[in-house]
């Protein structure tokens, strides 16, 4: 358990220091298993890590959200069952992530991997050995949506969307939009330090922001962050990775189980070397492109796509004198980055400058 800290990226340790003044012991028996284990081979950001069209700084994996999603629980309830459960939400991540959403076909709700939670959970000795010896039932893990602080709609602040929202500002990259991430450590912390948990609209606990100011002045930052999410550049790479994943699963190179058992590196090694040379030549040109082409027809002999994405963005709850409010109704920037944003259409098409 211990190499997995001893071996974390400087940036990603003070990060987690900044979200939990502590790691509580029980985390670390269950960091250790085989199933949390396996999603430490798979990056958080859905392939863009191993393209020239993005230029993320450092390698984010799946374990190390689901790590920060649980700490930022624990910093806010100190509940256990919670925790846990925050910790077990991506368990059932396959390599590359959203982009095996695309291979379903599941583009906007990209929740299509998630029915396998309960089952490697249950499936897993080691996982249910531990739940019983701290007296915790499955029910109470397998689904973070259980607790609204973990988990609650789009556009709220929540343990997920706040974890991924902060790490994707320290490392993500999208080169079309920006250059450098969008926030520092120190960003971070003026954030998060400003956060509590009061009632929402609907008499809920849900996370929030004490100071309007910084609520808008953190989204007049991260806003960026959005668009690099639902642009073309980042639908196009998603879809690519998940029609090589099908062309190597309809040559019978790989199998869908797979999917949920090698390393993301070990199958990016076995497409490189690919006995089928049409996969192996797509995917070099596809890892050496540095720009996407953008059309609002069809482009003929090209890799062309056009589909939607999954929309996600923050409008926080505020604590104000007048009663707890969304930054959208009381700050004049936040709305107009919200609603440019929720206004933002892509070219219809994108494409690669290659056929496959």
């Amino acid at each position: 358990m211990n190499n997995y800290f001893n071996n974390l990226n400087p940036i990603i340790k003070e990060y987690f220091s900044v979200l939990s003044s502590d790691i509580p012991e029980f985390l670390y028996e269950y960091i250790n298993t085989k199933e949390l284990q396996r999603i430490n081979n798979i990056g958080q950001d859905c392939g863009t890590y191993y393209t020239k069209i993005y230029r993320n700084k450092f390698y984010y994996t799946v374990l190390d959200h689901s790590i920060g999603v649980a700490l930022i629980i624990w910093h806010f309830t100190k509940d256990k069952k919670q925790t846990l459960a925050g910790l077990f939400h991506d368990i059932a991540t396959p390599v590359f992530k959203h982009c095996i959403d695309f291979f379903n076909k599941d583009y906007e709700k990209q929740e299509s991997t998630e029915e396998l939670t309960t089952k490697i959970i249950s499936d897993s000795k080691e996982i249910m050995a531990l739940l019983k010896r701290d007296g915790i039932k499955l029910e109470e893990v397998n689904d973070y949506k259980l607790y609204p602080i973990a988990d609650n709609e789009m556009p709220r602040l929540s343990a997920d969307r706040i974890e991924y929202t902060l790490s994707g500002g320290l490392y993500f990259v999208p080169f079309s939009l920006y250059e450098n991430p969008l926030l520092s450590i120190e960003k971070i912390k003026k954030f998060y330090n400003n956060l509590i948990v009061i009632k929402n609209e609907e008499n809920v606990d849900e996370i929030a922001v004490k100071d309007a100011k910084i609520a808008e002045e953190f989204i007049n930052t991260i806003d960026k962050q959005w668009y690099g999410w639902v642009n073309n550049d980042d639908k196009i790479i998603m879809q690519f990775i998940a029609d090589i994943i099908k062309k190597m699963i309809e040559g019978k190179y790989l199998t869908l189980s797979e999917l949920h058992i090698i390393p993301e590196r070990e199958l990016i090694d076995r497409i490189e070397n690919c006995p089928d040379i049409t996969i192996q030549k797509a995917f070099e040109q596809f890892r050496n492109t540095e720009k996407i082409g953008e059309s609002d027809v069809p482009v003929e002999n090209k890799y062309c796509i056009s589909l939607n994405s999954k929309i996600r963005y923050l409008n926080p709850l505020v604590k104000t004198s007048g009663g707890n409010k969304r930054i959208h109704d009381i700050s004049k920037v936040a709305k107009e980055k919200i609603d440019d944003y929720l206004a933002y259409k892509t070219k219809k098409y994108a494409y690669l400058n290659f056929n496959m």
